[in-house]
């Protein structure tokens, strides 16, 4: 991980403990080049959490949009989860 990306989940933990009260719902958002696989790629990492789960495709096709509103124990699950999901090829965190 690159300090930029380093310095971003550190800003985001502290935020994150600042402004809720945990566990919480957390809603991430992401986005994925429009393919079966890599939407349920991004599913799986949620799987068994009791995540809602809502995808939309871009007009054009080619990207898919993710909406996952899950309940979370802490920041640094919150966190864990971005630097799990951050793995699969093409995705986008928003």
């Amino acid at each position: 991980m690159d300090k930029k990306t380093e310095e971003f989940y550190i800003r985001l933990r502290e935020e994150l403990n600042n402004t809720s009260t945990w566990p919480s719902e957390y809603l991430y958002k992401f986005i994925v080049p429009t393919d079966p696989k890599k939407v349920e790629e991004v599913e799986n990492a949620f799987d068994n959490m009791g995540a809602v789960i809502k995808t939309s495709q871009s007009k054009t096709g080619k990207y898919t949009s993710l909406s996952v509103n899950v309940t979370m124990n802490n920041p640094d699950a919150v966190v864990e989860k971005y630097i799990e999901v951050s793995n699969i090829d093409g995705i986008i965190s928003l």
